[in-house]
């Protein structure tokens, strides 16, 4: 008929595509652009102090004193003078916090969610998960007051319930947010503990 229109085509996935689950997102690493900047301008000021040391000795001027200083330091000291290892011990110190800073992730506020995109990398906030797990926990009926502590690895929450038994209660907690943690779309989702108290008593 004339009127008919041609059904639109719809795009089929390979079945390897429709198979393959979410890749579990990595950690996100962090800028640190303040040891970075602090580390550049050691170096470029200690690099330039010296170059200017050595051009205005080739300049026919004489060391800066410090220089001299130095040089006749280490040509007296020895080894075991307690100066040489605390400066020694000093640049082991940082030397390791400088390898552990670069081959560390950082920003551990972050938890990286599941990677459902190739070009996209999701990532969520501590503080902002446990505020969502929070603000589902006090729609359960009897609980009058919430504490959520969010970690990368393990949720821990401490409810307060006015009424209601509590084993009841931690069970619907415990089933409201394990939903809650789903819904969260974390590539690696934590543990969850819950607690149930009653209000401590006044007086």
């Amino acid at each position: 008929m004339s009127g008919a229109t041609e059904p639109e085509s719809v795009p089929v996935l390979a079945e390897d595509e429709r198979a393959a689950p979410p890749r579990a997102g990595r950690r996100f690493w962090a800028v640190r652009r303040i040891p970075a900047a602090l580390l550049a301008a050691v170096v470029l000021g200690g690099a330039g102090l010296l170059l200017y040391d050595i051009a205005a000795v080739r300049a026919e001027r004489s060391a800066m004193a410090w220089r001299r200083s130095l040089a006749d330091d280490l040509a007296t000291r020895t080894l075991d003078n307690a100066w040489t290892l605390a400066c020694a011990a000093l640049a082991v110190l940082l030397g390791l916090w400088l390898l552990v800073l670069a081959l560390t992730p950082g920003l551990r506020s972050v938890l990286p969610m599941r990677h459902e995109h190739p070009d996209v990398r999701a990532g969520l906030d501590r503080e902002a998960a446990a505020l969502a797990l929070r603000d589902r926990a006090m729609e359960v009926s009897g609980v009058q007051s919430v504490r959520v502590r969010m970690g990368r690895t393990k949720a821990t929450v401490r409810a307060v319930s006015h009424f209601r038994e509590l084993e009841d209660v931690r069970r619907d907690l415990e089933t409201v947010l394990a939903g809650r943690i789903d819904e969260l779309g974390l590539a690696h989702p934590p543990d969850l503990t819950v607690r149930v108290a009653r209000p401590a008593r006044k007086g």
